[in-house]
C-alpha cells in the first residue's frame, strides 16, 4: 500500500471510494446538571441498524466543495494497493468561510476520511491519519481537527486510538438529524 499526495484535482475519482457505513450502535450522551455535572456516554446498541451516507446528502461530498468553498488550500491524499485506489483523506487548511478552521492559520481539519468497505480493519486509515498529521505539521499546524458524530462509534474509537481528544460536543448541530450529536476532536501535532 502507498500513500500518494493527489491534490484536489482528484476529487471525482476519491468521491467514488464509498464511506457509507451501518449503524449498529451510537454514544448515548447524558448532560448533568445542565453541563455543569458533566456528561456520560454510554453505547447503545440500536434495535434496527442502518445505513449512513454522508455522500449522499443533499450538498454534501467531494464533487460539491468546490461549489461551496475555495479549496485551494485543500489536499487529498490517496490510498492505492497496486493501482487501485482504495481509501483516502481530504485535509482542510487555511480557507477562508470554513467555520471548522476557526479562522486560524496553526490548524487544519481532518475533513473527509474514506477507506473502501473491502480495506477496512486493515490499518490503511491509520496509515491515512498518519499522514494527514504530518502534513499538517509540515505547515505549521499545531492542531489536527476532526468531525464525528454519535452515531458512527466505530471512528469514535479510531480517532481516540491516533491520540486525538474530545474538544467539543453539539447536541444541537444538526437540524435535519436532531439525534446526532456532534464530537469535535483534536489531534496535538509536534
Amino acid at each position: 500500500m502507498r500513500i500518494v499526495e493527489e491534490g484536489i484535482g482528484v476529487l471525482s475519482e476519491y468521491g467514488a471510494i464509498p464511506i457509507s457505513f451501518e449503524v449498529k450502535t451510537k454514544l448515548d450522551v447524558q448532560v448533568l446538571n445542565g453541563g455543569l455535572g458533566g456528561v456520560i456516554f454510554s453505547e447503545q446498541t440500536l434495535t434496527i441498524p442502518y445505513v449512513k451516507d454522508y455522500d449522499g446528502l443533499n450538498g454534501e461530498g467531494p464533487a460539491r466543495w468546490a461549489k461551496r468553498w475555495d479549496i485551494r488550500n485543500w489536499t487529498v491524499l490517496s490510498a492505492f494497493v497496486d493501482d487501485r485506489r482504495v481509501g483516502g483523506c481530504a485535509i482542510a487548511f487555511d480557507t477562508k468561510g470554513v467555520t471548522m478552521l476557526e479562522d486560524r492559520n496553526d490548524l487544519a481539519v481532518l475533513w473527509d476520511l474514506r477507506v473502501h468497505p473491502d480495506f477496512r480493519r486493515t490499518g490503511i486509515g491509520e496509515r491515512l491519519f498518519g499522514a494527514a498529521a504530518a502534513w499538517a505539521t509540515n505547515r505549521g499546524c499545531r492542531y489536527l481537527k476532526v468531525e464525528t458524530q454519535n452515531n458512527n462509534v466505530p471512528a469514535c474509537r479510531f480517532y481516540a486510538k491516533q491520540g486525538c481528544v474530545l474538544g467539543a460536543l453539539n447536541r444541537f448541530a444538526y437540524e435535519e438529524f436532531p439525534d446526532e450529536v456532534e464530537l469535535i476532536w483534536y489531534k496535538e501535532l509536534r
